[in-house]
């Protein structure tokens, strides 16, 4: 985890996917790490009516990114992004963290 004076970074949020969830009109984007995938973790993206009182909310214009306690250490210093590209488009994490990840983006290991 990258940290400052001893204190974790939090997540960031870019404002290429803030703009995207304003396009499809999503209110709450939820991020997490889950254990699975070809790498040991996988990210997982969903679409919510709101946040957990616990999550960390990343707010713009209305629109929140939560993240939930557990995931956090996995995401320290990591930034939401979202990528249209010819072969499609979705959420991402670019995560310092990961010390390898799959070809496809969605799974990691530390």
């Amino acid at each position: 985890m990258e940290q400052v004076a001893g204190l974790t970074l939090p997540p960031k949020v870019s404002d290429r996917a803030f703009a995207r969830l304003r396009e499809i009109g999503a209110k709450v984007l939820r991020v997490a790490v889950e254990g699975g995938g070809c790498s040991g973790f996988q990210y997982q993206f969903s679409l919510e009516d709101a946040a957990e009182p616990e999550d960390l909310v990343i707010e713009q214009d209305g629109i929140r990114v939560v993240f939930d306690p557990v995931s956090l250490p996995f995401l320290a210093g990591a930034t939401v992004d979202f990528s249209e590209e010819l072969i499609g488009a979705r959420f991402m994490v670019d995560n310092p963290n990961a010390s390898a990840s799959c070809g496809c983006g969605t799974s990691f290991s530390i």
